[in-house]
């Protein structure tokens, strides 16, 4: 078996939904969302090349994904990264915890929290995020089964930089002129309350019954804003019992990092370049690339390439 010892970059999978835009892969619109994280994506450098992200996950375990992640969720990659280009209003949804997708869905299913940080945003964006205080359960049952439920809803300005997070059970809605970076678990399972009018298809319907099932009206978002870092920082941004993120921010200066054998660390630069190295390893990466450091690699450091920014998940 080889010494899980390199970084290991990905290629991306891509969807195409009626919301998406341009601005991920501009010869081919609308381009909703690239799969940058997951576990059936390829991994293309090294010694590992043409193999996929969870067939490593099941042959070397903790070695890629760290001891706490494989304490909870063994030899199965426990996070899915996504870029979401919306051009246009993504339908109100909701997704299940875990014992909820378990019961509802079958018992390898994985519940959906997840957390959003927003690369670019043109003026006047918004998102829907929660219900006003004091929704009950009967008024939003009411609401989703009577298309009453824009009523409900919280409202929220998004400029670039701000993150926020989305436990289970939190209804949301991302709206036009957003570029978004999104960690969550191991899971797409969606309910889709309510799709702005748009024709029920096979492949776009509606969870009506569902939704009211998982849905928590007690539950309202909070915007983690933007701050400038000094060169070479990191900040925290969210950390739930899934998933850490943090931003890192470098102009000249060397960000040390280490798994401490605890997580693999899911990187991906959303401004400028780096360069990744460790023991006997380095890696260039570029804008919107990624790629996955295994817990075994212990210390390592980003060297920035000009002004970069990067974001890195870690379960």
């Amino acid at each position: 078996m080889a010494n899980l010892n390199e970084a290991l970059c990905l290629a991306p999978e891509y969807r195409d939904y009626v919301w998406g835009g341009n601005r991920l892969r501009p010869a081919i619109v609308p381009t909703a969302e690239a799969w940058v994280v997951y576990e059936h994506d390829h991994i293309t450098t090294g010694l590992f090349a043409g193999r996929t992200l969870g067939e490593i996950a099941q042959e070397y375990g903790a070695a890629l994904l760290g001891q706490r992640a494989f304490s909870r969720t063994g030899t199965r990659f426990p996070l899915l990264i996504k870029l979401l280009d919306c051009a246009a209003w993504l339908s109100l949804q909701v997704h299940p915890n875990d014992e909820q997708a378990q019961r509802m869905e079958g018992a390898s299913q994985f519940g959906k929290t997840e957390a959003w940080h927003f690369i670019e945003a043109n003026p006047g964006a918004e998102i829907l995020c929660g219900l006003h205080p004091g929704t009950t359960a009967p008024e939003l049952a009411a609401a989703i089964r009577g298309s009453a439920l824009l009523d409900l809803m919280q409202s929220f300005s998004v400029k670039a930089g701000d993150s926020i997070l989305i436990p289970a059970g939190m209804i949301h809605a991302l709206g036009p002129g957003l570029l978004v970076y999104e960690v969550q678990e191991t899971s797409d399972l969606t309910y889709r309350v309510y799709d702005w009018d748009r024709p029920a298809t096979a492949g776009r319907p509606l969870h009506i019954e569902k939704s009211i099932a998982v849905a928590n009206p007690a539950l309202t978002g909070q915007m983690i804003p933007w701050r400038d870092l000094p060169d070479g920082e990191v900040q925290p941004l969210v950390s739930c019992q899934y998933f850490t993120l943090e931003r890192l921010a470098a102009q000249h200066n060397p960000i040390p990092l280490d798994t401490h054998s605890e997580s693999f660390h899911a990187l991906t630069v959303i401004a400028g370049g780096a360069r990744i190295e460790g023991d006997g390893w380095q890696q260039e990466l570029g804008r919107f690339e990624t790629a996955v450091i295994p817990a075994a690699c212990g210390a390592y450091r980003v060297i920035p390439e000009g002004e970069m920014q990067m974001l890195k998940s870690s379960a």
